[in-house]
């Protein structure tokens, strides 16, 4: 059985009531309000019938909340990541190498050594003779014009040692330049070494002073030209 209660409750309200006809006149006007709850009585009472306890025999064990669902076809194969990884990897190292290769020629290229090597070779008369006129550089193709300079260029260790192709309106050939400084402050000179040989019949050891590398220009026809050693300055 559900009954109803009501309970009321008085509560003012305050308003200001404006006149009309009159500048900044207000009345006070109190009006009440009334408030009213219901609630349900009497509340039902609690169960008197408390839930059979339940006993285990065993710990519990997990179960699957659901059925495992059924493959319908296999899994794709993973793949795998390292090639990429290594083939990434190798044009990375690949591409900084050209890049230094090509800054290293383009290095030499430019330096004081190589262009007056050049020049010495157009004022010798032999190699004119051999190559022809307009001696200058054979460019590589895959250099866009330039040539390929192998060797090494130290100055400041007092060790150049050069190579590379020219050509001239008859012929080309490939130019070999070696020079060291032996003492820091001397000027370069160029290499010399000592060759050492034993006499059987003198049983003592003799010395021959011959030219190593020069510098020379091997022609394509097989002619060796030696460019004099006053041309040098």
């Amino acid at each position: 059985m559900s009954m109803f209660a009501s309970s009321s409750r008085s509560a003012r309200v305050l308003l200001w009531n404006v006149h009309p006809g009159s500048s900044g006149s207000f009345s006070k006007v109190i009006l009440p309000r009334t408030y009213a709850t219901f609630t349900d009585i009497p509340r039902p009472p609690p169960p008197t019938k408390q839930p059979e306890p339940v006993t285990f025999s065993a710990p519990s064990r997990p179960r699957q909340y659901y059925a495992r669902p059924q493959i319908k076809r296999d899994l794709p194969p993973v793949q795998r990541k390292w090639p990429v990884l290594l083939a990434l990897c190798v044009a990375g190292v690949s591409i900084w190498a050209a890049f230094f290769a090509y800054a290293t020629n383009q290095e030499k290229l430019t330096s004081s050594v190589v262009k007056q090597i050049l020049s010495e070779l157009r004022e010798c008369p032999e190699l004119v003779e051999a190559l022809g006129d307009s001696i200058r550089f054979e460019p590589a193709w895959w250099l866009n014009g330039d040539p390929w300079i192998t060797g090494s260029n130290q100055l400041l260790a007092g060790n150049v040692d050069l190579s590379f192709r020219v050509k001239g309106n008859k012929g080309a050939g490939r130019l070999y330049f070696t020079s060291i400084r032996k003492v820091k402050g001397d000027p370069f000179t160029i290499r010399t070494s000592i060759y050492s040989y034993a006499t059987p019949q003198l049983n003592k050891t003799n010395s021959l002073l011959y030219t190593a590398v020069r510098f020379k220009v091997i022609a394509d026809s097989g002619k060796v030209i030696n460019v004099p050693l006053s041309t040098l300055s």
